[in-house]
C-alpha cells in the first residue's frame, strides 16, 4: 500500500500512533478479508470489511498529505 511513501510511513508509524493503528487494522482487515474468501463467507460481509479497509486506506493516504504538507516534503 502506497509504495511511494514508504519512508514517510515508516516515519509516520514512529511518531503517531493513531497512524500505526490505522496502519494496522488495515492489514488486520486485509488479512481476515482474504480468510472470508477463501471460507466462501456471507458476501455482504465480505463487501462490508472491503469499505472498511477502503475507508481506513483513505484516511491513511490523507494523513500522509497532511505529513507532507506539515514537513514541506
Amino acid at each position: 500500500m502506497f509504495h511511494e511513501y514508504r519512508e514517510i510511513m515508516t516515519e509516520m508509524k514512529a511518531k503517531d500512533k493513531h497512524f500505526n493503528n490505522m496502519f494496522d487494522k488495515h492489514n488486520i482487515l486485509d488479512e481476515q478479508i482474504i480468510a472470508m474468501e477463501k471460507e466462501h463467507a456471507d458476501q455482504f460481509e465480505v463487501e462490508k470489511q472491503k469499505k472498511e479497509k477502503l475507508r481506513i486506506k483513505d484516511e491513511i493516504y490523507q494523513a500522509i498529505l497532511t505529513y507532507k504538507r506539515q514537513n514541506a516534503l
